[in-house]
């Protein structure tokens, strides 16, 4: 329900009383609650609102689209806005979805991306950094599952991940809002004040939240790939440095004889995503925001271009090493459109109630439910022969 209400926000619905409360009860009549269904009363949408921070909101008028050239129009007024704040206290989120198991194959590609919602083979990261390249804040996880069966009934936090899941591994407004009040701690603690630039996806809503060391500044809407840094090329570096970790593996298990070659376990999989995150150069991360033109500042000459390229070159190498019938090209590999698409997309009412009603569900990445009593393993096995051998041997 919360979700609902952060998403009209972001659409600039006005919301009543009454409407949140109907369409409560409509939620409600769908995940068949019966007898434990409130009663949806003043008192129940008093207590909502407080719970989630929500507070009653006028109307804004237009839904703030915006294009590129309104961007140009702007671009003084945003510069004049940045020029508050050093660089080490400007920064940028923004999320990204990916398929942690695609072949480099087009063929194979597109039939594992048509099936990622059965098989559970997409994470979605969340990456921050600030402009100078310092700072970069450890990425969140968003998985389908709690303890995937890779977790060997351990939390994501166990095992040194920043993690969460909900059943359609998507962000949603209540996951944002929790990260954006963790950034605030964080800085709080840090005691910094600091630039957040945002896009405006529809879980992006920090309506009412009761920051103190974040601004966040929402770019117009459609902009993105013009002006936003994490998305102007520091995406790209995280996702070649993965795919060599995906690739040398492939050859690996190809030379192996192994059957699937570019079969992984979802824990393997971040723990590559983690060490590509931490690859990084901060020239790398200080040289997009740059590239953005946000910033009137001289470009110092580095080496970032050229490391880039040569990761590049050692995907095409891989690529050739594998038994691909058409391969991808490197831009294709690196920046599949679906993998943008699914991280950012607005939840319907019945995803919603998916979400809510699988919140806390144990899956295998292939979909599979986690079992109680998981399978013996060979040493288990041959200690309960042996025993019985032995006693059999009285």
């Amino acid at each position: 329900m919360a979700n609902w209400v952060l998403q009209c926000q972001a659409r600039r619905v006005a919301l009543s009383g009454d409407l949140i409360k109907e369409k409560a009860r409509q939620f409600a009549r769908q995940l068949e609650l019966g007898e434990r269904t409130p009663e949806f009363s003043n008192g129940w949408l008093a207590k909502f609102n407080i719970r989630h921070g929500f507070k009653a909101q006028k109307s804004y008028g237009e839904s703030g689209s915006a294009d590129l050239d309104a961007i140009d129009r702007n671009m003084p007024t945003i510069k004049e806005k940045l020029q508050s704040y050093s660089l080490q206290d400007i920064c940028n989120m923004d999320e990204t979805g990916l398929f942690y198991r695609m072949a480099p194959d087009r063929t194979i590609a597109r039939r594992q991306i048509e099936g990622s919602k059965k098989d559970k083979t997409r994470l979605t990261f969340v990456f921050a950094a600030n402009a100078d390249g310092s700072h970069k804040m450890e990425p969140l996880i968003i998985s389908h599952a709690q303890r995937p069966r890779a977790f060997n009934r351990k939390s994501g936090e166990q095992l040194g991940f920043y993690y969460c899941s909900n059943a359609k591994a998507w962000m949603t407004g209540l996951i944002f809002r929790e990260w954006l009040q963790k950034m605030d701690q964080q800085m709080q603690d840090a005691n910094r004040k600091v630039l957040l630039l945002l896009d405006n996806a529809p879980s992006h809503v920090v309506r009412d939240l009761p920051l103190t060391n974040v601004q966040v500044f929402l770019f117009p809407a459609n902009t993105t790939s013009k002006i936003q840094p994490i998305n102007a090329g520091i995406i790209a570096a995280f996702k070649r440095r993965y795919r060599r970790f995906q690739l040398q593996d492939a050859i690996d298990r190809d030379e192996q004889q192994k059957a699937d070659i570019y079969k992984v376990d979802q824990l393997i999989a971040m723990k590559w995503a983690k060490a590509a995150w931490n690859d990084i150069f901060s020239k790398t991360i200080a040289n997009c925001f740059k590239h953005t033109g946000l910033f009137e500042r001289e470009t110092q000459k580095n080496e970032v271009g050229s490391k880039e390229q040569d990761i590049e070159n050692e995907l095409k190498d891989a690529i050739n090493q594998l038994p691909i019938s058409h391969p991808m090209s490197i831009h294709e590999l690196i920046n599949p459109e679906e993998e943008q698409q699914v991280a950012h997309e607005e939840i319907s009412d019945k995803d919603l109630i998916k979400l809510s009603s699988s919140q806390d569900q144990e899956e295998e990445e292939d979909g599979e439910v986690m079992d109680e009593n998981p399978p013996m393993s060979t040493k288990e096995k041959l200690n309960i022969l042996h025993s019985c051998i032995s006693f059999l041997d009285l």
